[in-house]
């Protein structure tokens, strides 16, 4: 048997049975996941679970986000071509891939050191130029290269830091996963006006945290 129509039919499967259902129904995001090769950006001990509803492991205690989480996010920030993009957490670049792809530049930054260097070896390899690659703790924020049209925090925050509303243009979008386990959710934030944002909640989830997220003042009694 063929291993490469292995993969279709799992990307296939993990389309309709994980992704459809999560209502994630443009069609553009859709056939983006059929184009990106998820498993090319899985570490290889596990690329045989690239189309699972489950988070893979990558390294440094970090995972990439269930198939379905990452879709619904992508088509809720209804990226535009020329949309300039930040992204906290590259991880393992797929989702980085994603974002490169329907968007304008994307300005990704992570912690890891390593993940900066692979990632960016595997967004070459799959001719994505349109991303500048970052080391650093973007956790509180990172404007470096604000305004933003769009922001996906990839880890949750028990608080979201006014720096990343902030960063947005108006109309611009954030999505992001706040709260602490095992209730979180994930919010869609718009930014209407100067001073003005609005705020839908999305869905609930439990993902790791990033590191060093800004953390509410606990009492001490």
């Amino acid at each position: 048997m063929n291993p490469q129509l292995d993969f279709e039919r799992a990307r296939f499967n993990m389309v309709e049975q994980q992704i459809r259902p999560w209502e994630v129904l443009d069609q553009q995001v859709l056939d983006l996941l059929f184009r990106v090769k998820r498993e090319d950006f899985v570490p290889s001990q596990y690329r045989s679970l690239a189309f699972a509803d489950m988070e893979i492991p990558i390294g440094h205690g970090e995972t990439m986000l269930a198939p379905r989480i990452e879709a619904r996010m992508l088509q809720e920030l209804a990226l535009q071509p020329e949309d300039r993009i930040l992204e906290v957490g590259t991880g393992s670049g797929y989702m980085t891939a994603l974002l490169a792809s329907l968007g304008g530049h994307v300005h990704s930054v992570d912690i890891v050191p390593e993940f900066t260097k692979t990632a960016g070896a595997k967004l070459a390899a799959h001719g994505l130029t349109k991303v500048t690659l970052e080391t650093g703790d973007a956790a509180r924020g990172w404007n470096q290269h604000g305004p933003y049209d769009a922001i996906v925090l990839t880890g949750s925050v028990p608080l979201l830091p006014e720096a990343f509303p902030k960063s947005l243009k108006p109309g611009g979008r954030l999505i992001a996963v706040v709260g602490e386990a095992p209730v979180m959710e994930a919010r869609l934030i718009t930014r209407i006006a100067a001073v003005a944002f609005s705020s839908a909640g999305l869905f609930e989830t439990c993902i790791a945290p990033l590191k060093n997220a800004l953390q509410p003042e606990r009492f001490v009694f």
